[in-house]
């Protein structure tokens, strides 16, 4: 195993174990994280993210978490995994199932330098949101609206730690 792909083996055991701080040890400082909700820049953003999302699981349905991740590769620059999650999402309580494909580019290091996840967000929103998510998941306005209120809460979680 190579130390790029080390480095994701790393992260995806974590991630597993909802242990944000190792997870955020595996990017670079300046790391570039983006995915359908985040657009992310810097270890302290990306880094807290998981943090909010790792503590939130813990709080609201710890006894519902699950990840599995799988086609784990990486060379000398560049790699990829799919991952699964299964929890329950903390703002409505609902039951989700996420299939995410995710790319990472590394520094010379081993370290993360950036990280997309991809992930059907209609499918994620119907599972999350219900109703709403059913009707306009698939829209611009929803995904804008998610997106708004998940920045938010990171920049105020973010605050709360200094």
């Amino acid at each position: 195993m190579n130390t790029n792909e080390q480095t994701l083996t790393k992260f995806y055991r974590a991630f597993r174990a909802l242990d944000a701080d190792t997870m955020a040890s595996c990017y670079a400082e300046d790391v570039c994280f983006d995915d359908p909700v985040f657009s992310l820049r810097g270890r302290r953003e990306a880094g807290g993210m998981w943090r909010m999302l790792c503590a939130a699981t813990q709080a609201n349905g710890r006894d519902m978490w699950q990840l599995e991740f799988s086609t784990l590769h990486a060379d000398a620059g560049s790699g990829g995994a799919h991952w699964e999650a299964q929890y329950r999402f903390g703002a409505t309580g609902r039951l989700v199932h996420n299939s995410t494909d995710a790319q990472f580019t590394f520094t010379p290091d081993g370290l993360i330098a950036s990280h997309r996840d991809r992930f059907n967000f209609w499918r994620w929103s119907r599972q999350a949101l219900g109703t709403p998510g059913l009707l306009l998941g698939w829209t611009p306005f929803l995904q804008a609206k998610v997106r708004a209120k998940a920045g938010a809460n990171l920049k105020k979680f973010l605050a709360s730690k200094p």
